[in-house]
Parts: C-alpha cells; sequence; structure tokens
C-alpha cells in the first residue's frame, strides 16, 4: 500500500493481471455534479485499457472523520480507492462498472487494512 499512485493489483477470477495508474483526484462536485470525492485509476493488463472512478461519498467519509476523528487527506482518500479497485479486480464485483461506489462499511474496513499497514510502516521507518 505504499504506492497508490501506481500499483499491480491481481490476479482476477479470469487470471489477468492488473497495472493501476493513478490519474486524478476531484470532488465530484466538479465533474458529474455529485457530493463525492471522485478517485480516478487507468487499468491495464496488457491487452486492453480501462478507467475506473471509484466513488467516495462526502456524507460518508465526512460522518467516518467525525465518528473516528481521523482526518481527511488526498493521501487517506486514494487509499481507500486503491482498497475498493483491489477488491473488485480481485472478486470482479462490479467489474464492468465504469464508477465504482465505496459504501460505508467499506470506508470502515479498509481504513482498518490502511491503519495496519501505516503502523507496519511507522515500525520499519522509526528513527
Amino acid at each position: 500500500m505504499e504506492n497508490f499512485r501506481d500499483f499491480e493489483v491481481g490476479v482476477d477470477p479470469f487470471g489477468q493481471k492488473w497495472h493501476a495508474s493513478f490519474k486524478y483526484l476531484q470532488t465530484g462536485i466538479s465533474i458529474r455534479h455529485s457530493n463525492s470525492v471522485d478517485v480516478c485509476y487507468i487499468l491495464n493488463n496488457g491487452d486492453e485499457q480501462v478507467q475506473k472512478i471509484v466513488v467516495i461519498p462526502n456524507a460518508d467519509i465526512r460522518a467516518y472523520s467525525k465518528r473516528t476523528g481521523r482526518p481527511v487527506s488526498d493521501a487517506w482518500c486514494s487509499r481507500i480507492a486503491m482498497c475498493k479497485l483491489e477488491h473488485v479486480i480481485k472478486t470482479a464485483e462490479d467489474l464492468e462498472k465504469d464508477y465504482l461506489q465505496v459504501t460505508p462499511r467499506e470506508i470502515e474496513e479498509y481504513d482498518s487494512r490502511i491503519k495496519e499497514w501505516e503502523e507496519r510502516w511507522v515500525k520499519r521507518h522509526a528513527a
């Protein structure tokens, strides 16, 4: 999880390995009139290239942040999007969709994974 901008995912249920490249993060209101944080990735498996946009509802991310004290940041939202993308590719659940909505339950689940990664990173890099 160290690099949410450029990573490998897979193998998917069809035997494909995917390369994910971060394209952008922006509020959905500016492009789709949606109150969300949109994180866009380009996926490539060598044969095809597709764009996927992970949609994190603003109300859900703010509610979680308020409840847990976790500050909302671009890097955190991008890591949540990375987790969602990994799940979609590994399970092929909603793989055909261009927009992949993150649920409140997933925000909590993915943040738990992110916290574990952060703890390991701090232990490895502590002075």
